[in-house]
C-alpha cells in the first residue's frame, strides 16, 4: 500500500449521552476509570494530583495503567489542549497526539480520535498505528456500551493474557 498513510488515523463512533459526559469520561480521573483505565493520575503544572471528579487543564500530565497490565505497563505523557466542552488532546508518547473532539451530528454526539504523528517506520506500523488503532477501537466500543447500556466489557483478569479486551 504505498499510498497509505501510516503516520495518522481517524476513528469515528456516535454515542448516545451528552457531550458533557463524554467530555467527562476524558478529562477526569474518575471519568477515564470509567471505561478506559484501572488508574488514572492527572497532575497539575506543580506535579499535585488532581482529585478524582477535578477536569484536567492544560500542561497537566498524566500516568496511566491498564487492567490486565502490570503496573511496569504504564504510560505518561502531557495534556497538550483541553477546552472545557469537545477538545482534548494529548501526548502518547513514541506513538505520536491524540486529539478527541466531540460534535453533534444528526443530533447524536459523535466522538472522533486521531491520532497522528505516528513514525513512519516498521515499528511504528506495527505497534502504533496497528496496534493503537486496534486498542482504541475496543476501548472506543468499550465506552459506547457502558453509556448505552452500562455493560463494561474489559477484562480486569491480570492473570489472562492475549486477550481482545485489555
Amino acid at each position: 500500500m504505498p499510498d497509505y498513510n501510516w503516520t495518522s488515523f481517524t476513528l469515528r463512533i456516535p454515542i448516545r449521552a451528552s457531550r458533557e459526559k463524554l467530555y467527562w469520561c476524558w478529562a477526569t480521573r474518575e471519568g477515564m476509570e470509567y471505561w478506559f483505565l484501572r488508574l488514572c493520575d492527572y497532575k497539575n503544572n506543580s506535579g499535585v494530583s488532581r482529585e478524582s471528579g477535578d477536569t484536567v487543564q492544560s500542561g497537566d500530565s498524566y500516568r496511566w495503567l491498564w487492567h490486565g497490565w502490570s503496573d511496569e505497563t504504564v504510560e505518561q505523557g502531557t495534556v497538550l489542549d483541553c477546552n472545557g466542552t469537545d477538545r482534548f488532546r494529548f501526548s502518547f508518547g513514541k506513538a505520536g497526539n491524540c486529539t478527541v473532539r466531540i460534535c453533534n451530528e444528526g443530533g447524536t454526539e459523535m466522538l472522533e480520535l486521531i491520532q497522528e504523528n505516528i513514525p513512519d517506520t516498521e515499528e511504528g506500523k506495527h505497534y502504533w498505528h496497528l496496534g493503537c488503532k486496534t486498542g482504541w477501537t475496543f476501548y472506543l466500543a468499550n465506552l459506547k456500551s457502558l453509556l448505552e447500556g452500562g455493560v463494561d466489557l474489559r477484562n480486569k483478569d491480570e492473570q489472562l493474557k492475549n486477550v481482545l479486551n485489555s
